[in-house]
């Protein structure tokens, strides 16, 4: 598959997972009265969805960096389909209970990949357009999924809002399954099925319990038991489900953090929201939706601006500062009452966290080996699952208290995202988010090497100079070589040394001088630099 093909996909898939769960919002009360079914039976065909697609998200991308991530995109996009048409014949609630949590496992399959096809189709330089391009998407699905949905539910009946997702998994699907592309090499590694249904344990029991209506305290110590016997696991087993060179990093973790926090901000002061404007100021679901329009508008605009501030400001500075935004909009919100100060609230909330989704998730995908990309997005998924529950619990707790109380402390919930953002790397780079320094091949790294984590004398897309990558830093060889004349095969360098091929890591034969040299950041670097280490963004090996 070429890239635009791939976008495409990408873009798809996310936006089917988008427009179902907010089409399902508007056509529940139609769903309850045909079926004849119960207010809790209704919240299970929510639940029952939520449960499934957090617990398996990890698992799903793991099996995506196994199998091949279009290949299990393809089997993700036509279950969900398949499933979403059986929902619009099913017979009874209880059937759609059913095929709901079979929709979520299809949609934990979909949603990994999505993220790992563009980690594989494009170098970790140029992921930020197309991850603003899945991330704006997303926000014209929240927009138009509502206004769809009533259109649907109107016009057509409830089962309506199911049978739209058939055509684009068959689109995507179908060709995605039959031209799959072949895994990256080292992803043929055991499956830690123990630990995958630890997480899942761990996941599905900390997700029922913050949906539930009172919130479970014993599901929460369920969920934690689980997540240290876990934890245990990882750290004995040979083949861990959650890589350490992933789970390890401090700038993967600080993304994740930042993405759980951000979002559990959001989702309670929309829940809060729709509360104020409904309830206090009595408008019907339409007006309500029309008030929050902003927030859609500016979540697609931000969003297509992210990598724009991100090569100016970095992604630390773009992260804190699109958190503070959105701690601003919150906090804007808890004392808007007029229409200006609610367009502006929600403009706000839009700014922020359409910067955040594509900043903190370019941080947890680009910083992946293509090997564990899957693993990388199944994480970056997981926290958008986590934080929309523990924001809407939190609101739910506080709401007796009133609605300022709530939003007050849902703003100062956004804000630890600013200090948490100080973690994630100054520049915008694919490294460890160090400064380049003497003797390194790019930011963070040793010399001889030439890009994210690529070990001395491996071909592909960022391997030393001396290779046929094209991210080679130093000396002839690379496609933005900055040092001598010559390509992947020439052999002599503008200092009148020689270099071995490119297995050697991109070392030189003595010069005319004498002198040994290794390829650096600025072309010339000492041997007494440390060209055979190999570091992966700054995560220690595993002990």
């Amino acid at each position: 598959m070429n890239r635009r093909w791939t976008l495409a996909s990408s873009v798809a898939g996310a936006v089917v997972v988008a427009l179902d769960g907010t089409v399902l919002t508007v056509a529940q009360p139609r769903l309850q009265a045909e079926l004849g079914a119960s207010f809790a039976e209704v919240q299970w065909t929510s639940t029952a969805y939520l449960v499934a697609v957090a617990s398996l998200l990890v698992f799903a991308g793991r099996l995506g960096d196994r199998y091949g991530q279009q290949r299990v995109f393809a089997l993700g996009m036509l279950g969900f389909g398949a499933a979403s048409a059986a929902i619009g014949c099913a017979p009874g609630v209880g059937w759609v209970i059913g095929l709901r949590a079979v929709q979520g496992v299809c949609g934990a399959l979909l949603q990994p990949a999505t993220l790992g096809m563009l980690r594989a189709a494009y170098p970790p330089d140029r992921l930020a357009q197309p991850l603003a391009a899945r991330t704006a998407a997303i926000g014209l699905a929240a927009a138009a999924g509502p206004l769809t949905g009533g259109v649907l539910v109107t016009g057509l009946g409830w089962r309506a809002v199911f049978f739209v997702n058939v055509l684009p998994a068959l689109v995507f699907g179908l060709p995605a399954l039959l031209r799959p592309q072949r895994p990256a090499a080292g992803c043929r590694t055991a499956l830690d099925v123990p630990g995958a249904v630890l997480l899942a344990a761990a996941l599905s029991c900390l997700v029922h319990s913050l949906t539930a209506r009172p919130a479970s305290v014993t599901g929460l110590a369920v969920a934690a038991v689980a997540a240290a016997v876990l934890v245990r696991h990882e750290r004995r087993t040979a083949s861990p489900l959650l890589p350490p060179a992933v789970i390890g990093s401090r700038a993967v973790g600080a993304a994740l953090g930042v993405l759980v926090i951000v979002s559990a901000a959001l989702f309670g002061s929309l829940f809060v929201a729709t509360y104020v404007l409904q309830r206090r100021l009595g408008l019907d679901p339409l007006a309500s939706a029309l008030r929050s329009l902003p927030l859609a508008v500016l979540m697609v605009t931000s969003a297509a601006l992210c990598p724009a501030l991100l090569r100016r400001f970095g992604t630390r500075g773009t992260t804190a500062g699109a958190a503070a935004l959105l701690a601003l909009g919150v906090l804007t919100l808890s004392g808007a009452g007029s229409t200006p100060s609610l367009g502006c609230a929600f403009a706000l909330l839009g700014a922020g966290f359409g910067t955040v989704m594509v900043a903190a998730t370019q941080a947890v995908v680009r910083r992946a080996e293509v090997a564990v990309a899957g693993v990388a997005g199944g994480l970056q998924q997981t926290a958008l699952n986590v934080g929309p529950a523990v924001g809407v619990a939190t609101a739910t707790a506080l709401m007796g208290a009133g609605t300022a109380t709530a939003l007050l402390t849902l703003a100062a919930l956004a804000a630890l995202g600013v200090p948490l953002a100080r973690a994630l790397p100054r520049a915008d780079s694919g490294g460890n988010g160090a400064r380049p320094g003497p003797g390194t091949g790019g930011e963070g790294m040793p010399a001889g090497t030439g890009g994210d984590h690529a070990p001395a004398g491996r071909e592909g897309d960022h391997t030393p100079a001396g290779s046929r990558g094209r991210h080679a830093p130093a000396g002839p060889g690379g496609h933005h070589s900055p040092a001598g004349p010559g390509g992947a095969r020439g052999l002599s360098g503008a200092d009148g040394s020689r270099r071995l091929p490119a297995a050697d890591g991109g070392r030189r034969l003595p010069a005319a001088d004498g002198s040994r040299r290794l390829p650096g950041a600025d072309g010339v670097a000492s041997i007494t630099n440390s060209a055979d280490e190999r570091v992966h963004g700054g995560v220690p090996g595993r002990r």
